[in-house]
């Protein structure tokens, strides 16, 4: 199974096995010692509290030695539930080992009886629950990714359909590349080009990944592609029986049985990337209900003052291309989009990012409002969707990614952001590729600590401006 996926999900299993170890063992304490038989004693030297720590440890080493968190998408379930028997096997034979050299013998049987019959059980509903719930959410369309196959052969379709049938990595196919000689169709995975198309397909389409399943005779082609998917910031999955040992500098995974070579490009801390995630769910939660009563104020006042709408929505491109409208406070006039294509001989911008000095489209209140970035508050509806994240790229609308060189498309490959490196470090300056630059910096070189420092000098770099 692909390592991208399954450290976050090990990790998780992992807490979930502890928690619920140490909550059974509590739960049968009181079971055993207060419902039961409340006349009966603890009796061990040490407290339950520890017992409960311990204990929680040991079932996780007992999963951990059969081998029940090398996560593989190819395991059915029934074949999980069996190893989940063998490690409660293993875990009661530990305990009563332990028990016996340790002389321990005023140790309740029955609890130790309960203790061995219903970890197991809790841990397979839990398991079993858990596998419902990933699929219930990429039935709602969560989670997906969005895959396109270089290669159209009969090895491109092998591989694409080993991807569809692991459906626990959320994984679709877009479609196929076919290479020269390549012409077989598939009506459910439609040849969307040749090879020399991949500059178009990627900026047309949503493209997470890219997965090279070329012939030997193809080979060639391998590096100049997989060089266009590392400017546009893709992962590159290669098939190991298509790479001829052409490439270097990948990471050896799985999809089911099939053995590929991984090439990321970007960060991939996918710890730190769902702490990033958390953290951005946690504080637009708090920063909405702690400026609500101002976002209220401004609604109001753009209402009596301006009229409807109070809110703007436009369509921006997001993550790896996903179109998703963005809110913010109207600061325009309501007819301002329609005005855009006369006003861009205006343009003071060094490349295909659009801005103009002393806009005419702009009310009153809107430059008070973009001055002080009060504009922005909206977007962390956008944030608690999925769709932005509090530090990141700026979002960029259809119109101006249309226009980006490839190595600007890069930016796509992380959520845009409500602040981000430029707006701290340059913002005034008109030259594009410069605050292109900033970001792709900001994303070669990301961490939290460094999403801490943007987010304390956002304030400082708005108030420090005298408009935008």
């Amino acid at each position: 199974m692909i390592r991208r996926y399954v450290a976050i999900l090990r990790y998780l299993l992992m807490t979930v096995d502890v928690l619920s170890a140490m909550v059974l063992f509590t739960v049968l304490v009181v079971v055993r010692f207060q419902v039961i038989d409340p006349k009966a004693q603890w009796n061990l030297e040490v407290s339950q509290g520890t017992a409960a720590v311990a204990y929680g440890i040991g079932w996780v080493c007992c999963l951990w030695l059969l081998g029940l968190y090398r996560l593989r998408t190819h395991v059915s379930f029934r074949r999980e539930a069996l190893g989940i028997l063998r490690a409660g096997v293993l875990a009661a034979l530990a305990m009563f080992s332990i028990l016996f050299l340790l002389g321990v013998d005023y140790a309740s049987r029955l609890f130790v009886i309960l203790l061995v019959i219903s970890q197991p059980l809790l841990t397979i509903v839990l398991r079993f629950a858990l596998r419902q719930f990933l699929s219930w959410l990429r039935s709602q369309g969560r989670m997906a990714r969005q895959m396109l196959i270089v290669g159209a052969g009969p090895q491109a379709h092998v591989f694409a359909d080993v991807v569809v049938a692991q459906r626990d990595l959320g994984l679709q196919i877009v479609g196929h590349l076919a290479a020269p000689h390549e012409t077989s169709p598939n009506p459910e995975r439609p040849i969307l080009g040749t090879l020399d198309d991949i500059e178009r397909v990627l900026s047309e389409r949503v493209v997470d990944e890219v997965a090279i399943c070329l012939s030997p005779a193809d080979w060639e082609y391998m590096e100049p592609i997989t060089r266009i998917c590392e400017d546009e910031g893709k992962v590159v999955r290669v098939s190991m029986r298509a790479l001829g040992g052409v490439l270097g500098g990948g990471f050896y995974d799985e999809i089911g049985d099939t053995p590929i070579m991984t090439f990321l490009y970007g960060p991939d801390r996918m710890l730190a990337m769902v702490f990033k995630r958390l953290s951005d769910v946690l504080l637009s939660l708090i920063l909405l209900i702690v400026s609500s009563p101002a976002m209220l104020a401004i609604a109001l006042y753009i209402w009596s003052a301006d009229g409807p709408p109070v809110i703007f929505r436009q369509q921006r491109v997001g993550l790896h291309g996903r179109l998703f409208t963005c809110l913010k406070f109207r600061t325009m006039v309501p007819d301002a989009e329609k005005l855009h294509d006369s006003l861009l001989h205006l343009n003071n911008v060094n490349g295909p990012a659009f801005k103009i000095p002393d806009d005419p489209r702009i009310t009153r209140s809107g430059r008070f409002l973009r001055r002080t970035g009060l504009d922005e508050l909206p977007q962390l509806v956008n944030v608690l969707r999925g769709e932005m994240s509090i530090v990141g790229p700026r979002p960029a609308p259809p119109r101006e990614v249309a226009n980006y060189s490839v190595w600007h498309r890069r930016r796509l490959m992380m959520r845009p952001g409500l602040t981000g490196a430029w707006q701290v470090e340059a913002r005034t300056d008109d030259d594009f590729d410069r605050r292109a630059q900033l970001d792709l910096e900001y994303i070669d070189h990301w961490s939290l600590w460094m999403d801490l420092k943007i987010m304390a000098r956002t304030i400082p770099a708005i108030l420090s401006q005298q408009g935008r």
